[in-house]
C-alpha cells in the first residue's frame, strides 16, 4: 500500500478539517507524499499514527505542560499535565507512568477503527494486576504506538488519578496530585514548557492499517474487555 493510500484510503481523520480550509486541498499527490513521508522534525520523531497539517502551523517538539479539565457534572477543575515525546522514549515514559497508580488498576482501550466518525468504541477490564498488564501491553508496542485508531487509558480510581495514552499519541495525565508524573518526565529530559502546542491544536491526519484491527481484537480478548461503549469524547 502507498503513503497515500496508508494516510488517506485506509482511514483519513482530519479532526479540524472545513470545507475549503484544508491545508491538504489541491496540493499534488507527489508533495503530499513527501510531508506524509516526513516522520523527524528537529530531534522529534512522530511515530506513524500521526501527520501534521502540509502547512505546518504546529511542529512537533517534546515537551509538557499543565492544563485543566471541566467535569461538567462535578463542576470542578480537574488538573491535566499534557506532554508530547519522541518515537524513541514515548513507550518506556508511558509504561513508567504507570508506576505510581499502584499495584492494581482499571484499563480502558478506545477504538474508532470501525465507529465512522462517530466517536469511539471503549472496552473496559476492571482490576488487572499492573506488572500483568505491562507484560501484556510490551507485545502490543507496536499497535499502541503506530495506530492512529487506538488509544489507552490507565486509572486507580481509589486515587483517582488517569494516565492516558491517546490516538495522537500524547501522554495525558488527570489528578489531584501531579507532581510524581511531573518527576518522570523531567528524569525522560520532558521539560515542562507552557507555551508548548500540540498537533492536536491545528488540522492533521491519523493513519491505520488493516492488520491493525485485528491486533486490537487480539489485544482486547487478551486483556478480557467487556462489551463497548460508545463515547463521543
Amino acid at each position: 500500500m502507498g503513503l497515500l493510500q496508508h494516510f488517506f484510503k485506509n482511514v483519513f481523520k482530519d479532526e479540524t478539517y472545513t470545507f475549503g480550509c484544508s491545508s491538504f486541498e489541491q496540493v499534488p499527490n507527489e508533495d503530499l507524499e513527501v510531508h506524509l513521508s516526513v516522520a523527524r522534525y528537529g530531534n522529534f520523531e512522530l511515530t506513524e499514527a500521526i501527520r501534521p497539517s502540509y502547512d505546518l502551523k504546529i511542529v512537533p517538539q517534546n515537551g509538557y505542560r499543565y492544563d485543566y479539565y471541566r467535569d461538567s457534572s462535578s463542576e470542578r477543575s480537574i488538573p491535566v499535565l499534557m506532554a508530547s515525546i519522541s518515537k524513541e522514549n514515548l513507550f518506556e515514559t508511558f509504561l513508567e507512568l504507570l508506576e505510581p497508580l499502584g499495584p492494581v488498576v482499571d484499563v480502558v482501550l478506545e477504538s474508532s477503527h470501525e465507529t465512522t466518525g462517530r466517536g469511539h468504541d471503549d472496552f473496559y477490564r476492571e482490576h488487572i494486576d499492573l506488572p500483568v498488564l505491562k507484560s501484556n501491553l510490551y507485545f502490543y508496542e507496536d499497535l499502541l504506538t503506530n495506530d492512529g485508531c487506538i488509544g489507552i487509558a490507565v486509572l486507580n480510581p481509589k486515587i483517582p488519578v488517569e494516565v492516558q495514552f491517546d490516538e495522537h499519541k500524547l501522554l495525558i495525565v488527570y489528578g489531584e496530585n501531579l507532581k510524581p508524573f511531573e518527576r518522570i518526565f523531567e528524569r525522560q529530559n520532558v521539560k515542562r514548557n507552557e507555551k508548548i502546542r500540540f498537533l492536536t491544536e491545528a488540522e492533521h491526519v491519523h493513519s491505520s492499517r488493516g492488520e491493525y484491527m485485528d491486533q486490537f481484537h487480539t489485544l482486547q480478548n487478551l486483556l478480557g474487555m467487556d462489551s463497548p461503549q460508545l463515547s463521543y469524547i
